[in-house]
């Protein structure tokens, strides 16, 4: 062993071939070298553990987890709405979460958001103008979704840029009480938490647990609006169930009924039997299947086949004949009524006014005539179930046909049908089958494909059902509407929509209002009854034995004066139901301001400038605010519409939680792990059975969980994506690369924040002729384009357009050259250039800034803060929108972008050598053209910059050792190599690249040498083939001189 030698040589005595004895001082210093070595050895052990494993390349993510976890915190005890500490220095990196700490309360303080910020009063002329906007008041229930973070992002920006150009701003905020959404949470919540049901507690405290459960999380939505930076009133704040608004849309369901606009009667109606009570069209999801499917069903433990077209047969009365009828759900042939053919189908005429046998009743079927049966569809035989399906409820009424309900409320069968009566509907849809096979009535089954209508909030299948229910008459207000877009006067934008607004509207049907709930706004209507018997007492259903009325007092009064009857012996009940949300919804933009009072909010704001919101319901709300805006108040509600496209997960796919690709904006804005994503899914209502469904979807799309982008990048992106398209596929990578464009602009102007070192304050007044440097009057001309750009975006509603031109000017214009052209300014230049120099780079920061302000409100007011300004606004949010100035020089930014030109080819070919950026190189311009050699002898200094150059030569022939490159047919740079690449092995790397070339060009020769090549190929595509013809023709040339060159390195 080691150890023992050692030792056996220690105790060796000193002999012939053996080292002498080593005194005490040679020891002593071979033991504290002995200590050194050990030292460096263990520091070489510790730095190779730390070491990545050569090829490992997993730790440069962990290095930006890092980063992330130390990322700036605002710790300043500043009481919520007090300014922001700006006393300390701008932390090193950008922080979305330091960056967006304080700021909106402080706002919300200031009272920048107000209409009367500024101005005497509200309707203080302005010669600027107004602009005011309402919220799509979103779901009191839940909490933002994508959806929600694209209207508000696209309504910020547009209600902040209006604020900046001074006109009296004014953007209402509010929250809708969404009646079975709501209703549907509380009961869940009672029945978890309790076990009761509504029914157990009774209508009047079910009703004060919703109050409850909204106290308690209806604020939640408001934080959430708050975080991503919305400059709404809040002063101004409206629910749909406030008493102001509930007094609004009683009286407007009044004023409508004494007008004769609306009306009670009984129709079929969408119902949810889950919900036991009726749902709009939005709250029908029309689930397309491609054949026999089998779905889960609430109330149901085995799957229900759908997708299926059932045959059967019912016989001809005294007859030996019988007819085949087809239907998609046989359960309702138990409320068949008839049999209709088509009054010209040959195959029938015998049987025209003769009937069939029901064969689970004593009901005698008529065969009716009816155009509207396909005599090619089928047997050309159709089975009439006038109370439950909405082409037979046509045909009864047609047909004067008994209308017969077979489903109760909860959907159990009713009615004298022996076995069937009380099943449930879809366990009855076995039965029937078995029992038509067993009296050999059933013909065949078929696949067939269908749509099957889900009522969105209880995933239950939606029954038609009669039920008698008050309507808003809408054929009168619809034509208003069509008109009020067809004349201009209202304005639908993209206006591809108003195709769809004139197919509404031209197909219109009265709209059912009523609902069978308890939370809501109940129906203003009462059923009169007598306490004396003598008086005839009329049915539920009769409109006659109804009052609609503002109080029960007034109600009173009407049913006296209409009946003739002492007001002691009248009975009244008011109608259970509520109204449909969208009623109320649809009163929002003046009920906000206190109709049906002529308040000074009303007298201002009403009409509204702007609606905008997604596409999805521009007939479900913007119709119906048309509507009443129209009937009640003479006015349209606003002047435009834009309609925003619906949002997407990146691969295009619908937003769904069983794919697990919805995404909260919070988690956006401040991230969140794939582990935390899962965790959401768990404390969903989503189905335990696709959970991991879900998790898997999560897991493909967000490996890594969605990091922290923050507020700003996330309104950024979102706006950036919005075009004419329908639809918006968002990636969360991209709103990542926004988030970096922050970082980009904050490290941006905190450098150039150095360059303002002594307490000058600067303005932004400064005119073209100020600019003694030309770059200087090259950035104000590229500010001025996208000042230009931006305003006409904000005009037009081209936000891609505007998002682009703050993006380009930050990113392409000052950082990537204007801030590097300052460099050797700032470290040679004279005074006079330097202070040019910092007037326009203020000038730059200010405005650019300003322009951005409007889609990255915190980012912007934290850096507009720090700048040094001589006359500030208090905030950036109520600074001026910079307007078309006259900076814009077309011949400047021509030269410039020629100069940017031969300075990205130079970079090229310094990529492609190797050449990294602190090896200065010399380039040797060679022209034939006077303009170009003027151009980039006039711009000498900036193209070295720029391109990393050490000297910029002309009039003087190029060295050996120079790669040629060409800038024009003109213009050339030699670019000296000599000393700096290998020359063997890039005369290989251009020999390779001639090869191809050489390849290219032979086969575009042989292909444009074709005899049917002149006719056969399109023009475009020749044109592009010759154009890379010549184009590889030059390159190979160049290459061979380029490899000559190098050939004498």
């Amino acid at each position: 062993m080691p150890e023992a030698e050692n030792q056996n040589d220690a105790s060796a005595p000193a002999g012939a071939g053996g080292d002498p004895p080593k005194t005490a001082k040679q020891l002593e210093k071979e033991r504290l070298k002995a200590e050194k070595l050990a030292k460096l050895q263990a520091k070489l052990d510790k730095k190779a553990a730390a070491a990545p494993v050569a090829g490992d390349k997993k730790e440069k993510p962990e290095k930006r987890t890092k980063e992330v976890k130390e990322a700036a915190v605002y710790t300043a005890q500043t009481a919520p709405g007090e300014k922001k500490d700006l006393s300390g220095a701008l932390p090193d990196a950008y922080s979305p979460r330091y960056v967006e700490a304080q700021w909106y309360s402080w706002w919300e303080k200031e009272g920048f958001f107000t209409p009367e910020y500024g101005r005497a009063s509200i309707d203080a002329p302005n010669p600027n103008g107004k602009f005011v906007m309402i919220i799509p008041p979103p779901n009191v229930t839940g909490s933002l979704h994508l959806g929600h973070a694209l209207t508000n992002s696209i309504e910020d920006a547009i209600t902040r840029y209006h604020r900046m150009k001074g006109r009296t701003t004014l953007w209402v905020p509010g929250c809708d009480h969404a009646g079975i959404a709501t209703q549907v949470v509380v009961e869940k919540l009672l029945w978890r938490d309790e076990k009761l049901s509504r029914h157990d507690l009774g209508r009047e405290k079910f009703i004060e647990r919703i109050w409850d459960w909204r106290r308690e999380k209806g604020g939640r939505i408001y934080d959430q609006l708050r975080s991503l930076g919305s400059s709404y009133d809040w002063s101004r704040v409206a629910f749909t169930m406030d008493p102001k608004l509930c007094r609004a849309v009683t009286e407007a369901f009044v004023r409508l009924h004494e007008e004769g606009s609306i009306y009670r009667s009984s129709r079929l109606v969408n119902w949810s039997c889950t919900l036991r009570s009726a749902i709009s069209d939005i709250e029908v999801d029309k689930v397309e299947i491609p054949g026999r499917t089998f779905l889960s069903i609430p109330g149901y433990e085995e799957k229900v086949e759908f997708g299926v077209l059932i045959k059967f047969a019912y016989k001809v009365e005294d007859s030996d004949e019988e007819i085949v009828v087809a239907t998609t759900r046989i359960e309702t042939m138990l409320g068949d009524t008839a049999v209709a053919v088509h009054p010209k189908d040959e195959r029938y005429k015998h049987l025209h006014g003769k009937f069939v046998v029901h064969p689970f009743s004593t009901r005698r079927l008529p065969i009716v005539c009816d155009e509207f049966v396909e005599m090619e569809f089928g047997t050309g035989a159709v089975k009439i179930t006038p109370a439950h399906d909405p082409n037979d409820y046509e045909v009864g009424k047609r047909c004067n046909l008994p209308f017969i309900t077979i489903f109760n409320d909860d959907g159990f069968i009713i009615g004298d049908y022996g076995e069937f009566t009380g099943m449930k509907r879809f366990e009855c849809r076995k039965k029937i089958l078995e029992k038509l096979k067993s009296l050999n009535l059933y013909r065949e089954t078929l696949n067939n494909p269908m749509v099957v209508p889900i009522c969105s909030r209880s995933k239950d299948v939606v029954e038609p059902l009669i039920k008698p229910q008050w309507y808003v008459s809408c054929s009168d207000m619809a034509a208003s509407a069509t008109e009020a877009v067809r004349s201009g006067t209202l304005k639908i934008i993209p206006e591809h929509h108003t195709k769809t607004w004139y197919h509404w509207m031209d197909g219109i049907r009265d709209w059912c209002v009523s609902r069978q709930l308890w939370w809501g706004h109940r129906i203003p209507a009462y059923h009169v009854s007598f306490s004396d018997p003598t008086i005839q007492t009329g049915s539920n259903d009769d409109e006659q034995y109804w009052i609609v009325a503002r109080t029960e007092e007034e109600a009173l009064n009407k049913a006296a004066e209409r009946f003739g009857v002492d007001a002691s012996k009248i009975l009244l009940k008011q109608d259970e139901d509520v109204l449909d949300t969208w009623f109320s919804s649809g009163i929002f933009p003046f009920s906000v301001f206190g109709w049906p009072d002529q308040t000074k909010d009303l007298e201002t704001f009403y009409p509204t400038s702007l609606l905008e919101t997604g596409h999805d319901i521009l007939f479900f709300w913007v119709a119906r605010m048309v509507f009443f805006g129209q009937k009640l108040l003479g006015k349209l509600p606003f002047k435009e519409v834009y309609l925003h496209p619906m949002v997407r997960d990146a691969h295009g796919r619908k937003m769904s939680k069983s794919l697990g690709n919805v995404i909260d904006p919070m988690d956006v804005i401040c991230g969140i792990t794939l582990e935390g994503l899962n965790a959401q899914l768990v404390g969903s209502n989503l189905d335990p059975r696709e959970i991991e469904k879900a998790k898997a979807g999560q897991k493909q799309d967000y490996p890594q969980g969605i990091p922290e982008c923050g507020s700003d990048a996330l309104r950024f992106a979102l706006c950036a994506y919005i075009t004419q398209a329908r639809d918006i596929n968002l990636d969360i990578n991209r709103v990542q690369g926004y988030r970096f464009f922050c970082n980009k602009l904050w490290n941006a102007t905190k450098f150039a924040l150095l360059y303002f070192t002594g307490s000058e304050k600067f303005d932004t007044e400064l005119s073209a002729s100020d600019a003694i440097n030309q770059i200087d009057a090259w950035i104000l001309s590229r500010l001025a384009s996208a000042i230009e750009t931006c305003n006409n975006g904000f005009e037009s509603y081209d936000f891609a357009a505007a998002t682009s031109a703050c993006y380009a000017f930050w990113l392409y214009d000052l950082c990537d050259v204007y801030l590097e052209c300052l460099k050797p300014i700032f470290q040679s230049g004279s005074e006079e250039q330097q202070t040019a120099a910092r007037r326009t780079l203020y000038v730059c920061l200010d405005f650019g800034l300003r322009l951005l302000s409007p889609f990255m409100p915190f980012i912007t007011e934290e850096l507009y803060q720090r700048l040094p300004r001589a006359n500030p606004a208090p905030s950036i949010c109520v600074a001026s929108y910079p307007s078309n100035v006259s900076w814009r020089s077309a011949k400047i930014e021509s030269d410039v972008e020629f100069v940017q030109k031969a300075a990205r080819i130079i970079r090229s070919a310094r990529s492609d050598y190797n050449l990294p950026n602190k090896v200065k190189t010399e380039v040797y311009i060679v022209c034939t053209d006077e303009v170009p050699t003027e151009i980039l002898k006039r711009y000498a200094g900036d193209l070295a910059t720029i391109s990393y150059c050490s000297k910029v030569v002309f009039d003087s022939p190029a060295p050996p050792g120079c790669t040629i490159l060409t800038v024009t047919g003109q213009c050339e740079v030699h670019l000296l190599l000599k000393g700096l690449v290998e020359a063997d092995k890039e005369i290989a790397k251009l020999q390779k690249k001639s090869d191809q070339l050489v390849q290219t060009v032979g086969k575009l020769t042989q292909a444009i040498q074709a005899a049917d090549y002149a006719t056969k190929v399109p023009a475009e595509v020749q044109e592009a083939n010759e154009t890379k013809l010549s184009e590889s023709q030059a390159e190979i040339v160049r290459i061979a001189a380029a490899v000559e060159t190098l050939k004498l390195m």
